[in-house]
């Protein structure tokens, strides 16, 4: 009978931290990007089971899409507090 390796703890932990990234804490999004890459990479040099392969990039794409949520809120938060600021600004100095 011949058991083979599951998937690694870093493949896990970044479908994980990748779900949550996504789903609710952008914060952690970057990470499960970081955990996937790294994972990937010890798959394809041979330092990881290849059984992890799936996760480690469903794990890895979460991330970057958690990631550019992240960046896009980011952006769009000083966006709005840039030109709400300077209407207010604007609206104080012409009164």
């Amino acid at each position: 009978m011949s058991v083979s390796a599951g998937a690694s703890g870093r493949a896990t932990a970044s479908l994980v931290v990748g779900i949550l990234g996504f789903m609710c804490c952008q914060l952690c999004a970057p990470v499960a990007w970081f955990l996937g890459a790294q994972e990937r990479d010890a798959i394809r040099t041979g330092r990881a089971s290849p059984n992890g392969q799936g996760i480690a990039t469903a794990g890895m794409i979460l991330g970057i899409v958690g990631t550019v949520i992240f960046v896009a809120g980011v952006c769009m938060a000083l966006l709005w507090a840039l030109f709400f600021g300077g209407i207010a600004v604007l609206g104080g100095a012409l009164s």
